[in-house]
């Protein structure tokens, strides 16, 4: 049966990431929006990140075992959801810090996850990144489905002895690159087969020899974030920090990635559909607040219709994350194109109900749809995800397993 009402424990981890976004993260949020675009606000943010840190919040999905909050999927979307709402930047940062232990969780042996889930629970800040998209190829290569073996991915992992040499570069919106204390990264193992067989997954720390940052990449919106390209300069990594056998970096990254990739637009979609409530409530034309002509009554209720359906399918498949339902990836997938897409058309809304001041600095609606565009390129882009989806009901496997169930 199913049944949408938080338990207990639910709604404190709402109500302490209620208090926690809005007393820790908007002034930082605000201080970092108010300076220059190319401002480094990396040192502004840690504060808050120890401040996390200590409360369990970037160990949440580590089990209890190794030292975390072994918390699941669902309380995770309830959290980003709430953090999301006063600053998606943060949120991101925050999201991937959380989120990629996973990848140890579902690929490493017991004896990786006995080496780094601990040290990541030591209580000292850690900060994860995955590095898969490469400058030169588009970010849809990681889901090449030709044999060639030219197309794909071009960071390659040559064997070396009992080592892997890397080489090669990420592009420039890896999440939290140049930030990050270790990366999961994906290179090919064999130049000499199909993309999809022969890329792999390796947790690669920040300070090998060989591995540096280039400059910041400044985005249109998502300010607090930190992005920024990979390079790799033939970097030795021990043949232990590959997850999974050669060739299942793929498999590991549909398990995994995008779970939680739908929950801070919901976030961002609630605070720019609640920002232009409260000001067609206060602002008045023709004698009566905003809110009382039906043309924006009208937008205001498909916003709050909107942020319902994009929260209940970001639910649904944390739902099947929580469950290891084999449509988590198909329904993962689908939760952030309709996150994505609801969070742009509120924040356009909340820009058109502010009317001139939508398009200041003043006012907040500007910088809810710069982040939401921001959005629709990071993380692959709706177009890569639906045409993912597409394929997978093209396949008669795919629709027998039941991929909405």
């Amino acid at each position: 049966m199913v049944d949408f009402t938080l338990s207990k424990e639910q709604v404190l981890i709402q109500d302490t990431a209620r208090r926690f976004a809005e007393n820790e993260i908007r002034p930082v949020a605000e201080q970092i929006d108010a300076q220059a675009h190319d401002t480094d606000s990396w040192a502004q943010c840690r504060p808050l990140f120890e401040k996390a840190t200590a409360l369990g919040f970037t160990t949440f999905y580590i089990p209890e075992t190794y030292g975390g909050a072994g918390r699941g999927p669902i309380d995770g979307a309830i959290f980003m959801e709430e953090i999301a709402a006063v600053d998606i930047g943060i949120a991101m940062t925050l999201g991937a810090t959380m989120g990629y232990p996973m990848f140890i969780l579902v690929a490493g042996t017991e004896e990786q996850k006995q080496k780094w889930l601990p040290a990541l629970c030591d209580g000292n800040l850690h900060i994860l990144a995955g590095a898969q998209s490469e400058p030169d190829v588009a970010g849809s290569e990681l889901f090449c489905p030709y044999p060639d073996p030219k197309l794909g991915l071009h960071t390659t992992a040559r064997r070396d002895g009992e080592d892997y040499i890397l080489s090669g570069a990420k592009a420039g919106f890896i999440t939290n690159a140049g930030i990050a204390d270790a990366y999961f990264v994906v290179a090919r193992t064999s130049m000499e087969v199909a993309p999809s067989q022969s890329m792999s997954l390796f947790y690669i720390p920040a300070d090998l020899p060989g591995l540096s940052v280039g400059k910041r990449t400044q985005m249109l919106g998502m300010k607090t974030g930190h992005h920024a390209p990979i390079y790799f300069d033939d970097v030795r990594v021990p043949s232990g920090n590959r997850l999974g056998s050669e060739g299942d970096a793929l498999a590991i990254l549909g398990a995994v990635l995008g779970q939680g990739l739908g929950a801070p637009f919901v976030g961002l979609a609630r605070a720019a559909y609640h920002y232009a409530l409260n000001y067609a409530k206060e602002r008045r034309s023709w004698g009566k607040s905003l809110i009382e002509h039906q043309a924006i009554a009208l937008m205001l209720a498909d916003m709050e219709i909107e942020v319902q359906a994009a929260r209940l399918l970001v639910w649904d498949a944390a739902s099947a994350g929580q469950n290891r339902n084999p449509s988590v990836s198909v329904k993962a997938m689908a939760a952030k194109i309709y996150a994505v897409d609801v969070a742009i058309k509120t924040a356009q809304n909340a820009v058109k109900i502010l009317g001139a001041y939508g398009v200041t600095r003043e006012y907040r609606a500007s910088k809810y749809l710069c982040d939401a565009i921001t959005g629709y390129a990071l993380d692959f882009t709706g177009d890569v995800l639906r045409l993912r989806i597409a394929g997978r009901l093209q396949d008669p496997a795919g629709q027998a397993s039941g991929l909405w169930s």
